[in-house]
Order: structure tokens, then sequence, then C-alpha cells
């Protein structure tokens, strides 16, 4: 489910500059092609790329496009209600649920993203190729798909407490 979100409102956060060369027969024409994660740190994150011949063009390009691929994720005190795995392409990423003052235990991409969405303790491990854009993508991608407490209760026919009550007894013991 995309998000629209006012821009002013969103932090950014550059991935990857990568120089990229397409082979003409005047030569090689150079451009740069940037990754970079937009979010507002309360749920809502996004990820883009943006091509140019000028690193400035291509970073406002890739915020831009980052900005229109935003997706909602689900935050239970600060991290994810459940372990989850996003996929994209080659890339794999496991997400799992932290205890408070744990952190964001991640490597530099995955990180971002979980740092813009408001994500304050998790655990990831990358399981697939980390190749920086698919990496980022399926990071967002497994964030989008963390149910959110209350649907889970209601399909269950229980109280939210009851559900966050259960969870807390299960990491205790």
């Amino acid at each position: 489910m995309r998000v629209k979100i006012n821009p002013e409102d969103l932090a950014n956060e550059v991935i990857e500059i990568r120089r990229v060369g397409k082979v003409t027969k005047g030569g090689k024409r150079l451009r740069f092609r940037v990754v970079a994660v937009v979010g507002d740190r309360q749920g809502h994150v996004g990820v883009g790329f943006g091509k140019s011949v000028e690193i400035p063009q291509a970073i406002q390009q890739a915020i831009r496009d980052a900005a229109k691929s935003m997706v909602r994720v689900s935050l239970v005190k600060g991290t994810i209600p459940h372990e989850v795995l996003g996929v994209f392409k080659a890339s794999r990423v496991l997400l799992k649920p932290a205890y408070p003052g744990t952190g964001v235990i991640a490597g530099r991409t995955v990180g971002a993203v979980c740092r813009l969405a408001g994500v304050d303790n998790i655990l990831t491990k990358s399981l697939g190729t980390n190749t920086p854009l698919n990496l980022a993508r399926a990071t967002a991608l497994g964030l989008s798909q963390s149910e959110p407490v209350e649907s889970v209760a209601e399909r269950r026919g229980k109280s939210v407490e009851d559900l966050v009550e259960v969870e807390e007894d299960a990491q205790a013991g």
C-alpha cells in the first residue's frame, strides 16, 4: 500500500553513488546512479534511485523516486511486531523484533532503511546478495509485510493487550 506524505517532513539518506557507463560508437557515456532512502521516522519509508550525468541531479531524482514509493511499516514499542523475511530478486533480509535498548543491529543499507522507518530496536540478517538497491528494496518490502497487532488480535478474536502481554511473557521466558 503506497502512502502520500508531505516531502518537507521526510528525512533522506543516500545509500550508494555508483558510476555507470554505456559504451557507444563514440566512446563511453558515463553517468551516476544514486540509491536513496526517505522516511518520516514514524512508520513510513521509501527506496528509490536516480541516474544523471551530475551527482546532485541524480540525488534529487533518487529522493523524488523514493518519496513516490513510500510504504507503511507497523511498529510496536519501537520495533516490528513479528519476524519477517523480505525478498526482492536475489536479495533476502531476515528482520526480527528486538528488546528495547538493543538498537538497530544491521548493515549500512538495511540499517538506513530501518532507522528512517522509525524502527529503534531490530535484529537483521542479509541472506542473499548484498547489492545495495536490491537489499534496500527487500528491506522495505519486508517491513511493509509486518502486520499490525490490531489486525492480528481481531483475526484471533483477542484483545491487543492479551497479545502484547503474551508476546512479552514468551520473550521473558
